[in-house]
């Protein structure tokens, strides 16, 4: 008697492999539209570049109280997009607040502007205050869902999802 050689796989070995594929499948989706989101949010983080900068200019202006508009100085807020629904500036703090849609976690995301002297963290100086120098850098501290309060700022109730927040912004 004379034996063939097996050419291909049989029905067994390609359920098998069928079945294997369909659990990390189901592993890998819920994961992979976390990142989708984060990448939807890290827009807003460009978004927010013109903002940043209009709190700078009024914090280099020296002179925060002769802006009628506080921290917002003279910031239009750029289009809705699919992705971030408005950027806003805070007049009395300078925070800026990146509202999400719905595709990108819907709720809200903080950039918070602060110094730092040694150990001391500090907000910008008041909205209302005159003749004002910030001393060293100002820095961004993100706040989401469940962070505390920071520089005078504390997170909104309908803040962000920490799972949805960017790996720069943690």
């Amino acid at each position: 008697m004379k034996h063939v050689a097996q050419k291909g796989f049989t029905l067994i070995e390609l359920m098998i492999v069928i079945a294997i594929v369909g659990i990390l499948a189901s592993v890998a989706l819920p994961a992979y539209q976390d990142y989708v989101v984060r990448a939807r949010v890290a827009e807003g983080f460009g978004l927010a570049t013109a903002a940043k900068t209009t709190v700078l200019d009024v914090v280099n202006s020296g002179n925060v109280a002769s802006n009628t508009n506080g921290y917002q100085g003279d910031y239009v807020s750029p289009a809705a997009t699919k992705n971030i629904s408005s950027i806003a500036i805070g007049k009395e703090t300078g925070a800026i607040t990146i509202t999400t849609t719905q595709a990108a976690g819907a709720g809200s995301l903080l950039l918070v502007p602060y110094t730092q002297s040694g150990t001391t963290v500090s907000g910008l100086p008041a909205s209302t205050a005159t003749s004002t120098t910030v001393s060293g850098a100002v820095l961004w501290k993100c706040l989401a869902k469940g962070a505390s309060t920071f520089a005078g700022v504390s997170v909104r109730d309908n803040a962000l999802e920490t799972k949805y927040v960017p790996s720069d912004c943690k």
